[in-house]
């Protein structure tokens, strides 16, 4: 049986970029749905309007971790409500809406379903353009809301429960190149993991970070996968957890059946200082070696604060511009949605069909889903 789910609304606002916004820019809505948070929000040019959040986090916690089935009916339940929120904070009706963005993929097949499906019948009935967008590229999109128009060229590192991914961004709407990702774990999937080893509570990355801010980060000499030799020629831009995890659990495991006392915070600081060592230092030489002088980090892990701390500093060093949106914005949410729908809109790029399918593992290289041949 499925619990009962009432939806928290979190609601936000980005500052309106420099600039004004030209009245022919469309009026996009933007919906969020691929995992456990129902996000909408409307989005004229690079001026956010207004961005509502539902979430069913509490729901997953029970069980630490995301239940696709409670996801989905929470979407459901959620859906409707977050509409009328964003439109009642935007000040417009839902007939002043001229085109829908919906995430399309990756993410939960279900979840994704009820986003979409809510995302045409919105389109058809308004008998305005359909964008199916990808989630992942929308977590750099949503920061031109907050720092303005993107350079002609820069990378962006997308890091998340789901995702870590090193892309380079021609034009945010049309060409995207993904030059490196994870081969196994992600690093906020790698976080809830050492959190769940360290007995901390669901979902794992915010206590980990908490914890490791009290510990030496030097203490433990942990691994930084793909990073030397042979394994760093064949993979210079991709990123692995997963050993690093293991070599936490081992440690763990050592100190626990010889009795000998051992620093949680320490075991926190040190992984994460891999973590982020590793994701700064594998981006700032994509930066290098294809002459991006900014560099933009979104998703969810990216609220991670040595990671903040490190990309701040190493960039500063290198003379690399560093955009990171406010935290509230790294987490999934309807802006980034809208952001990216606003940028294809702005392209002219054609609609999705209406039978827009979901891609749950859909590649990073597509931006939107065209129309059928």
């Amino acid at each position: 049986m499925v619990a009962e789910y009432s939806a928290p609304w979190r609601v936000s606002q980005i500052p309106a970029p420099v600039g004004s916004v030209p009245v022919t820019e469309p009026l996009v809505l933007g919906i969020e749905s691929t995992c456990d948070e129902t996000g909408i929000a409307l989005v004229r040019g690079r001026e956010l309007l207004a961005d509502v959040t539902a979430t069913s986090m509490d729901e997953h916690a029970r069980y630490g971790g995301i239940v696709p089935e409670v996801a989905s009916r929470a979407h459901l339940e959620a859906l409707r409500p977050t509409l009328d929120e964003a439109l009642n904070r935007a000040g417009v009706d839902l007939g002043d809406v001229e085109a829908v963005a919906v995430a399309a993929g990756p993410g939960l097949v279900g979840s994704l379903t009820v986003g979409t499906a809510g995302a045409k019948a919105l389109a058809l009935s308004l008998g305005v353009p359909l964008y199916g967008v990808n989630h992942v590229v929308g977590h750099a999109a949503v920061d031109e809301l907050v720092h303005g128009a993107f350079p002609e060229r820069f990378l962006a590192l997308v890091v998340s429960g789901g995702h870590s991914s090193l892309l380079l961004v021609n034009d945010i709407a049309t060409d995207v190149v993904e030059l490196g990702q994870t081969i196994d774990d992600a690093a906020g999937e790698a976080f809830d993991k050492v959190g769940r080893l360290l007995g901390l509570p669901y979902p794992g990355g915010p206590h980990v970070d908490r914890l490791a801010k009290e510990g030496d980060p030097a203490a433990i000499a942990f691994p930084r996968g793909l990073s030397k030799g042979k394994e760093l020629a064949r993979h210079p831009y991709d990123f692995s957890f997963s050993g690093l995890k293991t070599a936490v659990a081992r440690y763990l495991e050592a100190h626990e059946a010889s009795g000998e006392a051992y620093s949680r915070a320490d075991v926190a600081a040190s992984f994460s200082e891999a973590v982020a060592d590793v994701l700064v230092t594998k981006t700032l030489r994509a930066c290098a070696a294809y002459d991006a002088s900014t560099l933009v980090i979104g998703g969810g892990f990216s609220a991670n604060s040595r990671l903040r701390e490190l990309a701040a500093q190493r960039c500063e060093e290198a003379g690399v511009e560093v955009r990171i949106p406010p935290i509230r914005y790294c987490t999934d949410n309807g802006a980034m949605i809208a952001a990216l729908g606003s940028a294809v809109a702005r392209a002219g790029l054609p609609a999705s069909p209406w039978d827009l399918p979901v891609d749950s593992q859909m590649p990073l290289g597509v931006t939107v889903v065209p129309p059928a041949a």
